[in-house]
């Protein structure tokens, strides 16, 4: 009986220290995007796209345990919609949500590990290729990069300098 008192005290040390917490991820738009957000893109948008990465990332990691209780800070750098936003539709006469073009986007920031090491995170992705934009939805070459980020950096792989 108390071998068995023992072993699952041991198990339990063992488990909890297996659980440890997930990584916190906070996204913010950098400086230059946010004049282009309130300028061309629209307010809105910011939000909408901020709430995107972090869900992409958050599910990600719920996943892997690669970055298990770090705080993962990025900052959105830079985003290209496929088609117009709806700030864009409002304020250029004649355009149409038909139009489309190419997208993506840049992210910057930085993981900071539970024991406290730092380690840069830079990524980016814009299609070059027009017949690949035929997307049906205003930023989805964008979330297509947040996705495409989020896996990468759930597998432990390097995603600075890219």
């Amino acid at each position: 009986m108390r071998l068995l008192a023992l072993t699952a005290a041991a198990l339990l040390a063992s488990a909890s220290a297996a659980f440890a917490a997930p990584a916190s991820v906070n996204v913010t738009v950098g400086p230059e995007l946010q004049k282009k957000f309130e300028k061309t893109l629209g307010v809105r948008e910011a939000d909408v796209l901020t709430s995107d990465l972090r869900t992409a990332v958050e599910r990600a990691l719920a996943k892997k345990a690669a970055h298990d209780g770090a705080r993962i800070e990025l900052i959105l750098t830079d985003v290209k919609p496929n088609r117009p936003t709806f700030k864009q539709l409002g304020d250029t006469p004649g355009l149409s949500f038909e139009s489309f073009g190419v997208g993506g986007a840049a992210i910057e920031g930085r993981i900071v590990a539970a024991d406290g090491t730092v380690s840069p995170v830079d990524y980016k992705w814009f299609e070059t290729d027009i017949r690949q934009a035929r997307a049906s939805w205003v930023w989805s070459d964008a979330e297509w990069t947040f996705d495409r980020f989020a896996r990468r950096l759930a597998r432990g792989q390097e995603v600075a300098g890219r």
